[in-house]
């Protein structure tokens, strides 16, 4: 059993480590709940704790990719990481945000990596919203199995029109948060782009 939740943990680990165009984490936990003897809540925390650790490292690989952008740029997300930091109200509705939300998040990781601003309240509050997320995933598993096929599920996942629509503005929207004069929005940070 300790292999199965070493499996679990690598594969949704992997494909949270992924920018964009993965497959959703919630098929991975179905798989397994169909597939395994694994007891709910060891499904869902060990899921919780992959997918938390692989959204943290893809942050943290867009704060490097950040400090490799020209200095106007790494101005300009420096500038929105202060005015997002001076209100604690932004601050307290994005981690609500990116607790509950139905958005791709490997993008929104991006966004919190490129803009500086601090990682992990945002993977504590994406952790939170996992499990309860997962719980449900995992625990409709059987309902699941008996109305649809996995393979349909992974497929219609991937390749959806509405699911690559998304995908695509998620990144373009990415895109023009470095591209975004923040200082001309904000007035520059008060203190440098972090590196």
């Amino acid at each position: 059993m300790f292999e199965t939740y070493l499996i679990l943990f690598a594969v949704v680990f992997a494909v949270n480590l992924m920018p964009a165009f993965g497959p959703p984490t919630w098929s991975v936990i179905v798989l397994f709940g169909l597939s395994t003897n694994l007891p709910l809540p060891g499904l869902v925390v060990t899921a919780a704790l992959a997918s938390s650790s692989g959204r943290f490292l893809l942050a943290h690989g867009f704060r490097i990719f950040a400090s490799k952008l020209s200095q106007k740029t790494r101005a300009n997300l420096a500038a929105a990481r202060a005015a997002f930091e001076r209100q604690r109200y932004h601050g307290l509705m994005a981690l609500v945000f990116f607790a509950v939300s139905p958005l791709p998040s490997a993008q929104q990781f991006g966004a919190v990596g490129l803009a500086g601003v601090r990682i992990l309240p945002f993977t504590l509050a994406f952790f939170a919203g996992r499990l309860v997320s997962y719980s449900f995933y995992g625990g409709s598993a059987r309902f699941v199995s008996e109305h649809t096929s996995l393979g349909d599920i992974f497929r219609d996942a991937i390749t959806s029109p509405i699911g690559i629509v998304i995908q695509l503005a998620m990144l373009a929207a990415l895109v023009a948060l470095a591209k975004v004069n923040w200082v001309k929005v904000f007035g520059p940070a008060e203190r440098p782009p972090e590196e």
